[in-house]
């Protein structure tokens, strides 16, 4: 694909800040800065440099902190793991243009990720928006992927059905119709100290899923210059340069891991999505919200091992 292996513009450290890797409290992860596919972002790392690599995307309007209860059992399950802030979020740099969004971007980041860590392939996991661009890599860069793990993440095509036929996931994707207006939308995520955007996190989730202390790494990461209007246009970006529509199977071992109480996405779409896996495993989380990773983390990493582990 025109992605070699190597490890192109890694700086080992980047400088303490106080939403890096020294957020983590055993200490046994490191920030790093990776200038791939022209931006630079910033790595959360951690783990034995030959093991296997698990690289895990986070989602909306999350950092790499999202993934904080994986790290540590991935990497004492023998895996290298891999958590960038994705492009527009938290330390990473946030390019101004919507066009700089576009799917196909941020699919290449993550590939020239994997290639900066020397490797032909990884796995990949991704939750929410990090799930959609982890889809978009399975297909435009299959030989990146060896297991795809999805959490909360729609099959780009199921979402399109669904759309079009279920009035219900219409009304639930409403916010997404809203972020295309210019400017407001980063206004009103601003007001009274992110109230929209941590309400879309606590609000949304069981009582008591993310602590104030939590909630306040968060504000952090949305205070940093940029760090609302990048987010808000990957939903632009997808709107103005839809992706193409796939009806293929994908060939890499998927697993599907869906909360049935998710406000954002109807409960059907987890089990339409892994219709577009040959290899493909639903597992299905009931009086779970959206927030998978935080709500039902023991679970998560469960299902996760066995599934990186080859148990199909």
């Amino acid at each position: 694909m025109g992605l070699r292996p190597g490890r192109p513009d890694v700086t080992a450290t980047a400088p303490a800040t106080e939403t890096d890797a020294s957020l983590l409290p055993s200490g046994g992860a490191t920030s790093s800065s990776r200038v791939v596919n022209g931006v630079e972002l910033h790595t959360v790392v951690a783990g034995d440099p030959d093991d296997p690599l698990v690289v895990l995307l986070h989602g909306f309007p999350e950092f790499w902190y999202e993934w904080r209860e994986q790290i540590e059992p991935l990497v004492e399950d023998g895996y290298r793991v891999v958590v960038p802030d994705q492009r527009g979020y938290n330390l990473s740099e946030k390019p101004r243009s919507v066009r700089a969004y576009r799917l196909a971007e941020l699919s290449r980041d993550v590939a020239e990720l994997i290639a900066s860590e020397g490797r032909e392939s990884a796995h990949v996991v991704g939750h929410d928006w990090g799930g959609v661009v982890a889809w978009d890599l399975a297909y435009r860069y299959p030989d990146r992927i060896d297991r795809l793990g999805i959490v909360n993440a729609p099959h780009p095509t199921a979402y399109r059905q669904q759309l079009l036929s279920n009035p219900e996931q219409l009304r639930r994707g409403w916010y997404a119709m809203a972020f295309q207006l210019p400017w407001l939308p980063e206004r009103l995520c601003r007001f009274d100290d992110f109230r929209l955007l941590e309400d879309a996190l606590q609000g949304t989730a069981a009582e008591g899923t993310f602590t104030e202390r939590e909630l306040s790494q968060y504000r952090r990461a949305w205070r940093r210059e940029g760090a609302v209007r990048g987010p808000l246009n990957w939903y632009r970006a997808i709107a103005r340069h839809p992706p193409e529509r796939r009806r293929d199977s994908l060939e890499q071992p998927t697993l599907v891991i869906w909360g049935e109480d998710d406000d954002a996405f109807v409960p059907e779409l987890g089990l339409e999505s892994v219709r577009f896996c040959e290899r493909g495993r639903l597992e299905r989380l009931p009086e779970t919200s959206h927030w998978v990773p935080h709500e039902r983390p023991a679970e998560t990493i469960a299902l996760l091992c066995d599934h990186l582990a080859g148990a199909d």
